[in-house]
């Protein structure tokens, strides 16, 4: 059955939604949300962001606008855009087919992520389908007002925000999100495989297939190739930022409460804390020691070196404790976290706590 009107539209029901559905329902908000399928009570609806090739076309997306989607007050737009013009059309399509609500009582809140400020080096590509260099990342603090870098996703972003004052909207720039299904403790051993890779934060991130143990890494070089695949070596970050899809839905409904406050603006969402990735290597070590972690598509007896010990290694954490502590006494760092300044990137969140007057309540790892 068609809800005609509600509070919040979730645009796209995924991970965040496990979060902020459960917090409307605890303070008594309406809502409804959005799959492509339907799943699980949701309304039906896949979004085109593609342009329409002619009137018709047009009046097609309209009236599906008009059956499928709610009244709302606040609409949370939880994938990225890309596309440009899309932004836009999404903006004017929903305004335009509203049954109850006028454009200017509609408040559009785009979630996007802390990458645009170095050029969202995960989601580039060159010519030829080649992975891109890594966009360079300055050792700096950045806050909201820090010009973010061109891109596909940052510019939809902005073309969101200058559609303000016709329209509400605002963009929320998220940390790295954790809670639920996504615990912070799986990911050491993807950013961190080996020693070398630990030493420099270096991520492989393009191209699939088995990858065997590394060799030493070089800031120098942006690519290497392993079992005839191209995997572009991110530069140097030691740093980390994380909230907590609890705070991030704290944070929506905040802005649903007091859009003006928001509108037209770009937000940084994180906990308040800058994380040491070194620190956290040390603390956590392997999720499942207990037996050797292989890379994708391997097995453990392509495991060579420092992998091999991940059996034996401090029955608990494996390998990287160690790697940590040898690599404080090769580099004269005397404690953990490491200072900001050596961590390549450090994100300043206060300004949106401060202006809706909250704190993150999950403001530590777990």
């Amino acid at each position: 059955m068609q809800i005609n009107t509600v509070d919040i539209l979730i645009l796209g029901a995924g991970w965040t939604s496990t979060f902020l559905i459960p917090l409307c329902k605890e303070r008594g908000l309406t809502y409804a949300a959005t799959t492509r399928d339907g799943r699980d009570g949701t309304i039906p609806f896949e979004f085109n962001p593609d342009p329409p090739t002619d009137d018709s076309d047009e009046e097609r997306e309209e009236e599906k606008y008009r059956t499928s989607l709610p009244d709302a007050k606040t609409v949370v737009i939880t994938f990225p855009i890309k596309l440009k013009g899309a932004s836009e059309r999404f903006v004017r399509r929903y305004a335009k087919t509203r049954r109850v609500a006028t454009a200017k009582e509609v408040g559009f809140v785009q979630l996007g992520s802390t990458g645009v400020w170095d050029g969202q080096r995960k989601g580039s590509t060159a010519q030829a389908g080649q992975p891109s260099p890594p966009k360079p990342i300055a050792s700096k603090w950045y806050d909201r007002h820090t010009p973010i870098s061109p891109g596909e996703r940052a510019d939809a972003e902005s073309e969101l925000l200058a559609l303000s004052p016709e329209f509400k909207t605002t963009v929320l720039n998220l940390a790295g999100l954790w809670g639920g299904a996504r615990s912070a403790r799986n990911w050491v051993n993807r950013v961190a495989p080996t020693k070398d890779a630990l030493r420099l934060k270096v991520s492989v991130v393009a191209g699939r297939g088995a990858l065997p143990t590394p060799p030493h890494y070089r800031p120098d070089i942006k690519f290497r190739t392993f079992a005839n695949k191209n995997f572009l070596l991110l530069n140097s970050q030691g740093s980390i930022h994380l909230i907590h899809g609890l705070d991030v839905s704290r944070a929506i409904l905040a802005v649903h409460a007091n859009f003006d406050k928001a509108q037209g603006q770009r937000w940084i969402l994180s906990d308040g804390r800058v994380y040491d990735w070194w620190d956290l290597a040390s603390a956590w070590g392997l999720p499942n020691p207990t037996r050797a972690v292989a890379p994708a598509g391997g097995s453990r007896s392509a495991l060579q070196g420092d992998e091999e010990e991940q059996v034996e290694e401090d029955g608990e954490r494996g390998p990287h404790p160690r790697w940590v502590r040898e690599l404080m006494e090769e580099t004269d760092v005397r404690a953990l976290p490491r200072n900001v300044e050596l961590l390549g990137r450090a994100m300043d969140s206060r300004e949106f706590w401060r202006t809706f007057g909250l704190s993150p309540v999950k403001a530590r790892l777990d």
